[in-house]
């Protein structure tokens, strides 16, 4: 069983810069990928990064690529998402999901994040 909670999310205007925590239960963290996804009213939910669990191996959305980046601390449990040079079109509910096999769909992640809320203003 995982457990993930993600924060960092707020309002931030066009051209700047958030970074987005999730924090893991359990005592096998580096055994998991973890991934972020995120939905914006309306739309489906969008594959944004990944990352495998002790490679540090990683893999963006084509969105994204450029600006955002992935990276976790497997002593403290813990995926982030640096996210630099925002869009409006970057708005929506980011969610953190974790799985034991790699995978760029929502359906290839088994346990999810409550989502924590981005706004780019512009």
């Amino acid at each position: 069983q995982v457990q993930l909670v993600e924060s960092g999310g707020g309002l931030v205007q066009a051209g700047g810069s958030l970074r987005l925590s999730c924090a893991a239960s359990g005592r096998t963290f580096s055994r998991y990928f973890m991934g972020w996804f995120r939905q914006a009213p309306g739309k489906d939910r969008e594959f944004v990064a990944c990352i495998s669990g002790s490679s540090g191996e990683s893999y963006y959305g084509d969105s994204v690529k450029g600006r955002f980046a992935i990276s976790r601390d497997n002593a403290k449990n813990t995926v982030y998402l640096q996210m630099n040079s925002l869009k409006p079109e970057d708005t929506a509910v980011y969610y953190c999901a974790a799985d034991q096999t790699l995978g760029w769909t929502r359906s290839d992640y088994y346990y999810w994040g409550q989502g924590t809320q981005v706004t780019v203003s512009s």
